[in-house]
């Protein structure tokens, strides 16, 4: 078996069998959530993005969220697009780099509500799909989510690694399996704004949009 076939198992702590899993893409979510079904754990898949720009883009995300999950059989919960509530808890941080403080809040919003979901559904863990990306600070991720843990009683943070034991080749593996559609930034207008100015002072095509005539703010 090859490091693309070959699918690793992992346990959940307590020896539970379920957990809310925020997912972020459908790409970010494959080879954590395959792990977890084989391993006998079922994932209860909560698209919670309010951060993601523009509100086409955002429904792109999710429906390749939606097609993995009805594939595998499994719980998909819609959170609300909620960007007016992103948008004043982000306030002030606008021109931050990548990783800087901008995306912590992020993170803390985007978790603090999946650990109220795991928390109102009698679940005891919950974790990200955030955290399999390269591009994602790891001490930011886990920060957010132990804050998140902390507000609601008997509601833990998985903090399993999803970068080893082959999960990213088998990631590329099932990306490729399924044709998914793989954005091009992390989600938001500001990495979108800042992504487009990089590809421009390097020559490079300007992203581009689901659907023409969206404006990037700058």
């Amino acid at each position: 078996m090859s490091t693309t076939d070959a699918i690793f198992t992992v346990t959940l702590p307590n020896q539970e069998s379920e957990f809310i899993l925020h997912s972020c893409c459908a790409p970010c979510s494959t080879a954590i959530i395959e792990s977890c079904v084989a391993s006998g754990i079922k994932p209860i898949i909560f698209y919670y993005n309010p951060n993601i720009y523009p509100h086409e883009e955002y429904l792109l995300r999710k429906e390749e969220n939606i097609r993995y999950a009805k594939a595998l059989g499994l719980s998909f919960i819609d959170g609300d697009y909620e960007t007016t509530r992103w948008k004043k808890y982000t306030a002030g941080w606008e021109h931050e780099p990548e990783r800087g403080q901008r995306c912590q809040l992020c993170f803390d919003l985007r978790l603090e509500v999946t650990a109220q979901l795991a928390y109102e559904k009698g679940v005891h863990f919950f974790a990200t799909t955030l955290a399999s990306s390269r591009w994602k600070s790891i001490p930011q991720i886990t920060k957010a989510g132990q804050r998140a843990a902390n507000m609601y009683d008997g509601v833990e943070y998985w903090t399993q690694d999803w970068r080893k034991n082959g999960l990213s080749n088998r990631k590329e593996a099932i990306i490729k399996q399924f044709d998914f559609y793989q954005q091009q930034y992390c989600g938001c207008a500001y990495s979108l704004r800042d992504s487009n100015q990089w590809r421009k002072d390097n020559g490079r095509p300007l992203i581009v949009l689901p659907k023409a005539g969206s404006n990037i703010p700058m």
